[in-house]
């Protein structure tokens, strides 16, 4: 795997599931943040940007201040906390893409193999960007976060990345899908038990 750090972000209202916690909602028996969290393993620094309840050993947790302020300010926030110094690329997940780990390999891969690209990010099955399940270097984000300057509050991630170079990695099947509601929820979490369910012994 290559050295990268990975930042992780947990917060947000979660309006369209009644505002509990995304980053504790359960499919397949595991709470989402710790799916993503499986991709931590070969990471250097791992920053979860989210309530201080979402602490997990060897993780570090921070909020962007005042909370709630949107994806960018979050970003800010546990880029912050990684350490903006250095050459060593940042792999940047929502929380509530529960397959997203598997997706950290071949984010780096293409990242690494294209020199003069700034990030790479999944596409999804229907052609969407998904900018939160990505990998990027930690010069393009310093200086993006630097221009935004005191901008970063309700910012969205396409206006922070605007002006970067990116590879569109395809996802292979269905790693980019997220769960933003409660409906998301339980099909992921069906598909996701028959997935790991193990399999029987041949008799």
């Amino acid at each position: 795997m290559i050295e990268h750090d990975l930042l992780v972000l947990a917060g947000g209202r979660a309006r369209r599931l009644g505002g509990v916690s995304k980053a504790d909602v359960v499919v397949a028996g595991r709470a989402l943040l710790d799916r993503v969290l499986d991709g931590a393993g070969a990471a250097r620094r791992v920053v979860v940007v989210g309530p201080a309840d979402l602490v997990r050993d060897g993780v570090t947790v921070v909020q962007e201040d005042p909370p709630f302020g949107g994806p960018v300010a979050g970003i800010e926030a546990g880029f912050a906390a990684l350490g903006a110094a250095g050459d060593v690329p940042v792999v940047l997940l929502a929380c509530d893409v529960p397959r997203a780990a598997q997706a950290v390999p071949l984010l780096l891969a293409a990242l690494v193999a294209d020199p003069a690209a700034d990030a790479a990010h999944m596409v999804d099955r229907e052609g969407r960007a998904q900018l939160l399940v990505g990998a990027c270097r930690r010069a393009a984000l310093r200086s993006a976060l630097a221009l935004a300057a005191d901008e970063v509050r309700g910012m969205s991630v396409r206006a922070l990345v605007g002006g970067w170079r990116q590879i569109a990695v395809v996802d292979p099947g269905g790693l980019a899908e997220d769960v933003d509601t409660w409906a998301a929820a339980q099909e992921v979490s069906r598909r996701l038990t028959a997935e790991e369910a193990p399999h029987r012994p041949v008799d």
